[in-house]
């Protein structure tokens, strides 16, 4: 059994002045996650930007995004509805008119860094059914242990179907702090056939990944969680933070998983 490997191109905070190399256009974004599809990733996650690196939910610029990305290569796309602290939940939520085959849901408001990120209890639920009404499979962002509470009311309560697919993340300032403990405790309360992967944010983002693997998770790479290959340098785009997150990987003697393979690990319905 493989390892799934996620590609995090873009984000929602980071511009080009932080790293020349992040990709913000449609074409730039394709091009980046095409590269990393070559090298091992099967599934990519997609912040989109509007033409001055802003975060936003329109719907054009995620569908010319997605169709991009499509003719490129075969990798399975996974929208975030976070967007960006900016945009409201309501816009945030249409991008699964689209249908990509995963989309992010955050079950629950919290501060982050210095703004807030607003996730409405019934907003989300409305979000996790219509998801689940469209056959898009949910990616459970976790920053905090109340966090993974939300998601198993949401699973009790027939929104959510199995296998769930947790993203621990570690490191944002408001959630829980990037250490191994903090991992491990999350670890431990997931249920038994959950699948997840660790999201560990700046310096922290090589350890716990290698940490989250030797435990039995999958893995991200991407600008989105570390600008820095390491300590003073720059990564040079997306393709190298894949390329580490693999050879991890294979490091640990794991395979990683193609496309297809990641389809039947994470459960994703069926296309129609």
């Amino acid at each position: 059994m493989g390892v799934v490997i996620t590609v995090a191109p873009t984000g929602p905070i980071a511009t080009k002045n932080d790293n020349p190399h992040l990709p913000t256009s449609p074409e730039e974004i394709a091009e980046a996650v095409a590269d990393a599809h070559r090298a091992g990733a099967s599934v990519a996650h997609i912040h989109l930007r509007d033409e001055q690196q802003r975060p936003t939910a329109d719907l054009g610029v995620a569908r010319r995004t997605m169709e991009l990305i499509g003719e490129r290569c075969p990798i399975l796309i996974q929208l975030s509805t976070g967007v960006g602290l900016s945009v409201p939940f309501e816009e945030r939520e249409r991008l699964v008119k689209l249908r990509p085959r995963m989309a992010t849901l955050n079950p629950c408001s919290m501060s982050f860094g210095d703004g807030e990120f607003r996730n409405p209890p019934d907003k989300v639920r409305r979000l996790a059914a219509r998801m689940r009404e469209l056959g898009i499979k949910p990616e459970l962002e976790i920053y905090d242990t109340g966090h993974l509470d939300a998601c198993l009311r949401l699973w009790k309560e027939g929104l959510l179907a199995e296998p769930l697919q947790f993203s621990l993340v570690l490191g944002v300032r408001g959630g829980m702090a990037a250490t191994a403990d903090n991992l491990l405790t999350m670890v431990r309360r997931l249920p038994p056939d959950a699948v997840w992967q660790v999201i560990a944010i700046g310096r922290h983002n090589l350890p716990l990944t290698a940490m989250g693997l030797a435990l039995g998770g999958n893995a991200r790479a991407g600008l989105e969680d570390t600008l820095h290959l390491r300590k003073g340098e720059l990564a040079h785009g997306n393709l190298p933070l894949v390329d580490r997150a693999v050879a991890l990987a294979r490091d640990l003697d794991l395979g990683v998983a193609g496309v297809e393979e990641t389809q039947r690990l994470l459960g994703l319905p069926a296309v129609a």
